[in-house]
């Protein structure tokens, strides 16, 4: 059996996963690890709501039991793999590794949000067809929380940009920035909580948000819990994107201007994390994003970020992807850097 170096393992196993994400992503034959943990919170969910009834103090407790509990059985999985990736047995420590590796990379959505916005571009029309305009607010309807039945093409757009900049913190940067914590724990002691358990907390609580976090209904207080785990996860890794894209992005001297007018404007955004996340995409790419959009059928207006951008256009959100995709690269290679120094 092969035998994997310590501390080889240790500065490869995030660059590793990052690659094996841009090659693979998340194939669609195979059953990605949130649809469990969505089936889990569901089953949860109607249990919690039946029991509690309209009891807003009820709901809470049972949103916060939904929330404990999922983050332990996530947690406490990936703790295992770790343990058995970090074991004496050079068989089993292989295969577990082997599990890790692909269980690090399947949380990063890189591939497979690039591909969900580029499919919605290219379906739209004059790309595929008079009739394309219908498909790409399918495709889109996938990748977005929004109403997507009233939209024209320029509001398509504008979503997929939106989408683009704000799924790349939740899933990419916020995903990568608690591997790199995990790798550095680990560089410590393997006995402590590894980048798959860190991740996986991460990933739960995103899923937790994502199925129930709407204020709305008894998941006003249901979903509370989840919401602010969620936030609490994302805060730090958003402002490192705000600090950071930048570099990779524009020239040195536009770094302070542009993180500037992105944390005035994010600051105007009710949510703590997503509105930072489309305000330094949008001035760092130059493209005008938010505005009123619809959910439920109800008009929510949006900040304005970038206002001396460009509308948005097929053009600028293949932009966005690409400085993402630059921004995720310069992370990972200094990182390694650094994991590979405390290594020497």
């Amino acid at each position: 059996m092969v035998e994997i170096n310590p501390e080889v393992f240790l500065i490869a196993l995030v660059p590793a996963a990052t690659i094996l994400d841009f090659i693979i992503g998340d194939p669609e034959w195979t059953p990605h690890p949130v649809q469990v943990l969505g089936w889990i919170i569901k089953k949860q969910q109607i249990f919690i709501e039946k029991l509690a009834g309209r009891s807003s103090f009820l709901l809470t407790i049972g949103g916060f039991i939904i929330t404990i509990t999922t983050i332990s059985i996530s947690g406490g999985t990936c703790w295992l793999i770790e343990h058995h990736a970090t074991s004496d047995s050079s068989t089993l420590t292989f295969f577990s590794k082997l599990i890790l590796l692909i269980s690090l990379s399947s949380a990063l959505a890189g591939k497979s949000l690039s591909k969900a916005v580029k499919e919605v571009l290219t379906s739209l029309p004059g790309k595929s067809g008079p009739q394309s305009l219908e498909l790409a607010k399918s495709k889109l309807s996938k990748i977005v929380g929004r109403d997507v039945r009233n939209l024209d093409k320029s509001e398509i757009i504008r979503a997929a940009a939106e989408t683009a900049s704000e799924n790349s913190v939740d899933g990419i940067f916020a995903p990568l920035f608690w591997m790199l914590i995990g790798v550095i724990l680990w560089n410590y002691s393997t006995g402590l909580p590894g980048p798959l358990t860190l991740t996986w907390i991460f990933k739960t609580a995103s899923t937790l948000d994502s199925m129930l976090g709407y204020k709305k209904g008894k998941l006003l207080w249901l979903g509370r819990a989840g919401a602010k785990l969620d936030d609490l996860l994302t805060w730090i890794p958003c402002r490192i994107v705000v600090v950071t894209l930048p570099i990779t992005s524009n020239p040195l001297n536009k770094l302070i201007p542009l993180v500037k007018i992105s944390l005035k404007e994010g600051l105007q955004d009710p949510s703590p994390n997503s509105g930072y996340s489309q305000a330094i995409f949008a001035n760092c790419a130059k493209i005008k994003m938010g505005g009123p959009n619809s959910y439920n059928n109800e008009i929510i207006s949006k900040p304005t970020f970038a206002n001396n951008g460009y509308n948005a256009t097929s053009k600028g959100v293949y932009k966005i992807l690409t400085i993402s995709r630059n921004l995720e690269l310069f992370w990972v290679s200094l990182f390694t850097l650094f994991i590979a120094i405390l290594n020497l």
